[in-house]
């Protein structure tokens, strides 16, 4: 096994992990405003909810749908000419945050709406009752009943895209993932290769123990 050259890696290393984070940082803030504003336009206009509105439920439902299932690595590579567009490059670690945030943007959304849906109706129609109008009941009883679920949601997409970088980078998105790939697989150099796994390792136990702990502190104050 050839010696190991640490000043030269660990810059690399140090420069990839800068690159994951913009990646992950910047497509985790677009996405959840993207997700939770999607989200609770299709909880509030489904049937019987406070907003209904069948033709825009239709619509957004549909989105969701069709994006949704598609493979990362083949929405990334479809997206690209609208990224040049959008973003004003097609590749790189900039260029990965728009199709990284219409991923998770749209897996937010589904993650929304599905934690409002399982608030209890009956507070829902207490605060109703009361003359609340939607907006407040939305946002003044059925958000805040659902956010330990909603913050557990977002921590799991918060891990994914973690793991999503690691794809963008082996289609020129750069980061952990563009590392491993030329400066471990193609050059044969498992080194990197596990020193790059132990890196997505940490990162990924440390964003699941910080969105438990704030889970918990949410799902104790609403206790």
């Amino acid at each position: 096994m050839p010696a190991i050259d640490y000043a030269t890696l660990l810059p690399k290393i140090w420069a990839a992990l800068g690159e994951t984070l913009i990646m992950v940082g910047g497509s985790f803030f677009f996405a959840s405003i993207i997700g939770l504003l999607l989200g609770l336009a299709l909880y509030a206009t489904r049937s019987g909810n406070l907003l209904e509105n069948r033709a825009v439920f239709v619509v957004l439902n549909a989105i969701v749908n069709v994006l949704r299932p598609i493979p990362f690595i083949i929405l990334a590579v479809a997206l690209i000419p609208l990224t040049r567009v959008v973003m004003g490059q097609g590749y790189g670690p900039v260029a990965a945050v728009f199709p990284l945030t219409i991923a998770a943007g749209v897996a937010i959304a589904r993650i929304v709406e599905s934690n409002l849906v399982a608030v209890d109706p009956g507070v829902i129609e207490a605060g109703s009752a009361m003359g609340a109008r939607p907006a407040r009941v939305l946002f003044g009883i059925v958000v805040p009943e659902a956010l330990g679920p909603l913050t557990l949601g977002l921590t799991y997409i918060f891990v994914a895209l973690i793991e999503a970088t690691a794809v963008a980078g082996v289609i020129g998105g750069g980061g952990l993932g563009n590392l491993a790939m030329t400066y471990g697989y193609q050059r044969f150099d498992w080194f990197v290769m596990i020193v790059v796994i132990i890196v997505i390792i940490l990162l990924v136990q440390v964003a699941q123990l910080i969105g438990n702990l704030i889970a918990r502190r949410v799902m104790h104050e609403d206790a």
